[in-house]
């Protein structure tokens, strides 16, 4: 047993370094096999094509070598940062020049280096190489198609024909390349940059005003710091990080069963036979969906505030003698109310949108099984036990997930609601923060971006595990073909 268990990553290793053996191997079968033209592909772009007479796309590769070849070796700078290899090089951030400033006119004589765009650029400058051995490899294989082409007596493809077949056979690469740029340059490098920034010490408040632009990296610190009190929240983080942790687990497993057993029970009634008003009762929870949620947010906020007209009455009724915090907005007030208010109002936001989703999969539960199932003398209960809820559930399954992921993140809620509060003296985290609403304050409002990145990167931790361990698990996934 023991030898298997040792023998069998031995042999994944071997077949991992055998595929890399046979991709290099590939690559210089190709060069030796290849055209003139695609031995010279190697090494100037688009060379293949010129040779084979494709002349417009071998200048399109030889312009994308260029320009990128521009860029890493002239190093043309923005705000005194340059691009490429000089940015590769700046990336550690070791020399790095702190601003002088002149003590008898006040102007700055020196500016300081600007460490996000050092950082930035680094890896704006990484992806670039990327791209350009991506392209290189496109080219290689350009050329190494004419070769076969020619082979087997066909002409090599001409750049129209080409275009045609982008726009027909390959339209899904034409439709889906401009998606894959976006999301690189809008989510994919701004993450990379948000995760590095959690290996630095960049807080603004620990810099000066000349060196505002100035960090360093310090590896895991900021890590550590969340569990031992050290670094620029001290023990702000150490004493806040659990219970705001522990809240908002809290917080996503409530306002996800609210609202999902919410839907299933209000789409029952509503679906009920022999029940007068269905469109209207539908038309009104459709209305509900259709004002904004931050307005209802806001409305109920004023509502329940301390002088809104729900204090007020109560007042007036001589039920209470004093305003009560029911968000928690002040001071002292109430944590467990205003945590209560928040699950129950999300509650009354977040139901309509269940009950629609699942009076759509009620409709379509065969009505043969109900009938199986009074014949068989099952009670009602038992049906909707049996019957009604392994149906919902198995369709709702990927639904009921990402409800509860969202929660986790469910920045506009807490945020609108409560602010976080109530707060505490010398805490930035209030009573009702969640991770995401604390990173807010963290980074917005404090300028510790390093720590609001710790705490950025634990919530991503702790969503795309949630995600993937549950949704792997579900018979949503394993069964997504049958239902029994």
């Amino acid at each position: 047993m023991g030898s298997r268990s040792k023998t069998a990553p031995k042999s994944h290793r071997v077949s991992l370094l055998e595929r890399l053996r046979k991709k290099f191997s590939d690559m210089g079968k190709r060069f030796a096999d290849g055209s003139p033209g695609t031995k010279l592909s190697h090494f100037i772009f688009g060379a293949g094509n010129f040779y084979h007479g494709q002349y417009i796309k071998g200048l399109l590769f030889l312009l994308i070598q260029l320009g990128i070849l521009a860029l890493m070796i002239f190093c043309p700078s923005v705000n005194d940062t340059p691009y490429g290899w000089k940015s590769l090089a700046n990336l550690s951030l070791k020399n790095v020049t702190e601003g002088k400033m002149d003590p008898f006119t006040g102007k700055v004589m020196v500016s300081p280096s600007d460490c996000k765009l050092m950082v930035l650029f680094g890896f704006v400058t990484i992806a670039m190489i990327f791209i350009y051995f991506l392209v290189w490899n496109l080219n290689i294989e350009s050329s190494r198609k004419a070769d076969m082409d020619l082979k087997i007596g066909k002409k090599p493809t001409s750049f129209r024909e080409d275009l045609r077949e982008l726009l027909d056979g390959k339209f899904h690469v034409l439709m889906l390349t401009p998606t894959c740029i976006a999301a690189t340059v809008f989510t994919i490098l701004p993450t990379i940059f948000m995760i590095a920034l959690a290996f630095t010490t960049y807080n603004t408040q620990d810099m000066n005003d000349l060196g505002t632009k100035l960090f360093h990296w310090n590896g895991i610190q900021n890590f550590i710091a969340v569990f031992t009190g050290e670094g620029s929240l001290g023990v702000e983080i150490k004493n806040r990080f659990l219970p705001v942790l522990g809240w908002t687990f809290i917080w996503a497993i409530f306002a996800t069963l609210t609202c999902y057993l919410g839907g299933i029970v209000l789409a029952l009634l509503i679906n009920k036979k022999g029940l007068k008003g269905k469109k209207l009762f539908r038309t009104v929870f459709i209305i509900t969906i259709a004002v904004p949620q931050f307005i209802s947010l806001l409305a109920v906020r004023n509502l329940l505030g301390e002088y809104g007209p729900f204090n007020a009455m109560l007042m007036n009724l001589g039920w209470t003698s004093q305003p009560i915090g029911f968000l928690g907005l002040n001071t002292g007030d109430s944590e467990r109310l205003a945590k209560f208010m928040v699950i129950l109002i999300n509650m009354w936001v977040g139901v309509p949108y269940t009950m629609l989703m699942t009076s759509g999969i009620l409709m379509n539960i065969p009505a043969d099984l109900y009938e199986a199932g009074r014949v068989d003398g099952a009670s009602t209960l038992k049906m909707f036990r049996k019957i009604t809820m392994p149906y919902v559930v198995f369709v709702t399954t990927p639904y009921l997930i990402s409800s509860f992921v969202g929660n986790i993140s469910a920045f506009n809620t807490i945020f609108l609601l409560t602010g976080g509060g109530p707060t505490y003296v010398g805490y930035q985290a209030g009573g009702t923060d969640l991770l995401v609403t604390w990173l807010y304050k963290v980074t917005i409002d404090q300028g510790s971006y390093n720590t609001g990145a710790v705490i950025g990167i634990f919530t991503f931790l702790i969503t795309a595990t949630i995600t993937l361990v549950t949704y792997r698990r579900s018979k949503a996934y394993n069964e997504e073909d049958t239902f029994q």
